[in-house]
């Protein structure tokens, strides 16, 4: 997969780029592994506003039927309207990962992508994927590893926005009570296999960046836009002090990379975990 855009500064996870590194390749990579034949049914867990229904819609494949379900039923009508026009049987729900609506064995391959990160009980939405899906029914999962993400400055404030940033999400998280795991990505196999789902393979994906050079006025206006917006988010004051601690660290940042000139350098890298699985046959009457 090529690299895209990240911003470590800006969001803590990448659920926020799905739409970014989401392209011909790694549609090929679903075509591949999810293998749909005339007459399958497949299931898109957390389709956001369509993303992977249109991409897939391109590919021509005749004969499928696409569903997608998410949390947020403003994504669920985009992603309706984002489908109209491709020639493809797409249906769309409000839903939760944990429970999903529909009969056993339903889906001929279920797939999910950046959203277990933010599950609390991530066990029982793979559990839910096994159980929607047939025997003998392909199951992908694509998560990172949050918790393992690399960031490199060359600039000695660099390094301190980044750690002022680390606990302005970490304060952030906390105050939602977001308990989700942020090392899902390389844990996926496993929870694969406590969940009747034989692993099949794991592939990675390097998504990542490097600035050299100071980065553009642009670059650090929307940094600092997007800090303000989750300031204005954060519910307890606390948390909001910390953001605009974060704010001062990002612009002393700005200050002394506009001093480094072309000696600058900025370095991400975090790394997807695409885990490829099959549900076990399943006994009769459960099909």
């Amino acid at each position: 997969m090529p690299n895209h855009l990240i911003d470590g500064l800006t969001s803590p996870t990448l659920k926020h780029l799905r739409e970014q590194w989401w392209d011909d390749v790694f549609t090929s990579f679903l075509k591949e592994t999810l293998r749909p034949r005339p007459g399958n049914r497949i299931l898109d867990v957390g389709c956001g506003t369509g993303t992977g229904e249109v991409s897939i819609g391109r590919l021509h494949l005749s004969q499928i039927e696409l569903f997608g379900i998410d949390l947020l039923v403003d994504h669920t009508r985009a992603a309706r309207d984002a489908t109209a026009g491709i020639n493809q049987r797409a249906h769309f729900a409000a839903a939760d990962a944990v429970h999903l609506p529909f009969r056993d064995g339903v889906f001929d391959s279920t797939y999910c992508v950046a959203v277990l990160q933010h599950v609390v009980d991530v066990g029982a939405a793979i559990h839910e994927f096994a159980r929607v899906t047939r025997g003998g029914g392909r199951i992908v999962a694509v998560e990172p590893d949050n918790a393992a993400r690399y960031w490199y400055s060359s600039a000695k404030a660099g390094r301190l926005a980044f750690e002022t940033a680390t606990r302005f999400f970490a304060a952030l998280a906390k105050a939602r009570g977001d308990g989700a795991d942020p090392s899902i990505g390389p844990r996926l196999p496993s929870l694969f296999s406590e969940a009747g789902i034989e692993p099949v393979s794991v592939r990675l994906f390097p998504v990542s960046q490097a600035r050299l050079g100071v980065p553009a006025a642009s670059v650090w206006q929307s940094r600092r836009a997007r800090v303000q917006q989750w300031i204005e988010q954060a519910s307890d004051a606390a948390t909001r002090a910390v953001g605009r601690e974060y704010l001062e660290a990002l612009r002393a940042y700005e200050a002394e990379a506009g001093e480094a000139g072309q000696t600058f350098v900025e370095i991400e890298n975090t790394m997807l975990f695409a885990t490829v699985g099959q549900v076990g046959e399943k006994p009769a009457g459960r099909r």
